[in-house]
């Protein structure tokens, strides 16, 4: 049984704006299950009763219209409806919550045997489709239709057309949704299909990602003692409440060794590479190396991104905006060994403000990412806050692969930034808790293990790669300009990076 896109969030806000207290949605009619067609419309939805019409596009805009009188399979007969409303749910992907009340409640249905929903005088606020069944083109159901009435019958706000639909009648989906009184059981996010697999989340489960996490070791071939992974991110991000994480899972407490917190400029305004002490007193073999916050027209810029990447900026060294680091600067590193190199390369975004994120900012990062590209080392999104976009990931953050809400946000942060989605790790930092909570700590753990999967992943390559250069330096009569493995090992970073 199909249960339809509706979400409950959305539910709660038609229920709200029917008025009539609790209801319930089932689903009668959907074009991708039934065929977009007048005649199925109707021997699906005729004589049902108040209907939900919702219309979802390419474009990931919602919207659509509401009728508390049963449709029917009439000639072209307007029903007056003083409850009927159009509105918008969605436009572009973020949310938009109008609804249009009637103006002339005697034209607000129009009942056509041979079109679908309509609402408002012809031509209508919302004509949806209409004659011989519309096949699917693509992606999308071209639909016949148009709102070229609009803000005739119905209110519009101020709002034109094309802020609703795009501009389009194009539609992924068009549901029509019985809406009958009741109390609407709502489903635990746990019902859904998760978006991205992992082992039960349990105790064993966080034992066994601690435990993977504290044996990863860097490839001894490389002779390199620690992997360095950079944090880059936009100021008040979570770049050091990150590695506070990380921190308090391994220190048992939590912890806030990194200054955290909300500033309108970078409360981290070093190169700071963390270490994370484990109960033995051991070191992890990882570096997160946390750098200051990326700003407009201020924080890190290319050219000391790639001084980052190269190893060349010492550890604990201040930047200055007014006075950028240069091959003169003390401590600045010409010869970095293959320890002082990153990684691995992580953007730190806040899930909640993608959709604000300035032209400006989103241009710097894919500068930055462009250059690890050139240097082949790999990067990832860390997205947090995720437990503020949806409610019931803030009550339990073991429902966050089962939130379509997260689901979108980690398809949104995928487009700013041109990664894979596998590629996009949620998290929830520690904030307000004063305790650990297993859930915390396997969300973080399993972005950490997969910035490790990559990290050996480029060491792998960076060995591959050196065998291949040995071979060709052989073949050039090369081999006097490195003496030993080390000294190989960064003749052949120097060449790779």
């Amino acid at each position: 049984m199909m249960e339809g896109k509706l979400t409950e969030k959305d539910m709660d806000q038609l229920e709200q704006w029917i008025g009539t207290g609790c209801k319930t949605f089932t689903l009668l009619y959907a074009i991708t299950r039934d065929g977009c067609s007048p005649t199925i419309f109707h021997q699906k939805c005729d004589n049902q009763g108040p209907t939900v019409t919702v219309l979802y596009n390419q474009h990931e805009s919602v919207y659509g219209a509401f009728t508390s009188v049963s449709w029917q399979s009439l000639g072209g007969i307007y029903a007056r409806n003083d409850k009927a409303f159009l509105y918008q749910l969605k436009y572009n992907g973020n949310e938009k919550k109008n609804m249009f009340h009637t103006i002339n409640s005697y034209q607000a249905v129009l009942h056509n045997k041979d079109f679908g929903p309509m609402f408002g005088n012809w031509p209508c606020d919302l004509y949806t489709f209409g004659g011989s069944q519309i096949e699917k083109s693509g992606t999308v159901f071209p639909l016949n239709g148009s709102m070229s009435g609009f803000g005739k019958t119905f209110t519009n706000k101020g709002v034109t057309v094309d802020q609703i639909n795009n501009n389009t009648m194009n539609v992924t989906e068009l549901e029509v949704y019985q809406v009958t009184d009741g109390q609407r059981v709502k489903h635990s996010l746990k019902e859904n299909t998760p978006w991205r697999k992992t082992k039960d989340w349990n105790e064993k489960f966080l034992d066994e990602l601690k435990e993977e996490i504290v044996a990863f070791k860097p490839v001894q071939e490389l002779q390199i003692s620690e992997a360095r992974i950079l944090m880059l991110g936009p100021v008040g991000a979570g770049k050091s409440s990150f590695f506070n994480t990380i921190d308090s899972i391994y220190r048992g407490r939590i912890t806030q060794r990194a200054g955290s917190g909300s500033a309108e400029q970078s409360l981290t305004t070093a190169y700071i590479p963390y270490t994370v002490k484990v109960s033995s007193g051991a070191s992890l073999n990882i570096r997160l190396c946390d750098t200051r916050g990326l700003e407009e027209s201020m924080g890190i810029d290319v050219l000391e991104c790639n001084y980052l990447l190269d190893g060349n900026i010492p550890i604990y060294y201040e930047f200055n905006p007014t006075l950028p680091i240069s091959p003169k600067s003390p401590g600045f590193k010409s010869d970095p060994s293959t320890n002082d190199v990153v990684h691995c390369a992580v953007f730190v975004l806040d899930s909640t403000t993608l959709e604000v994120l300035s032209t400006k900012l989103v241009e710097k990062m894919k500068g930055l990412r462009g250059l690890m590209n050139q240097k082949r080392i790999p990067h990832l999104i860390l997205l947090t806050k995720i437990d503020k976009l949806c409610k019931e990931v803030e009550k339990d953050v073991s429902c966050v692969y089962h939130s379509r809400t997260v689901e979108e946000a980690v398809e949104k942060a995928s487009q700013i930034l041109g990664l894979p989605r596998a590629n996009v790790l949620p998290v929830k930092n520690y904030e307000k808790e004063a305790e650990l909570d297993d859930n915390i700590d396997i969300l973080a753990l399993l972005a950490l293990r997969k910035m490790l999967h990559s990290t050996e992943d480029f060491m792998q390559n960076l060995i591959d790669r050196r065998n291949d250069i040995q071979v060709e330096m052989k073949k050039m009569n090369l081999s006097s300009k490195t003496e030993n493995l080390q000294g190989l090992a960064q003749y052949t970073m120097t060449i790779i990076l």
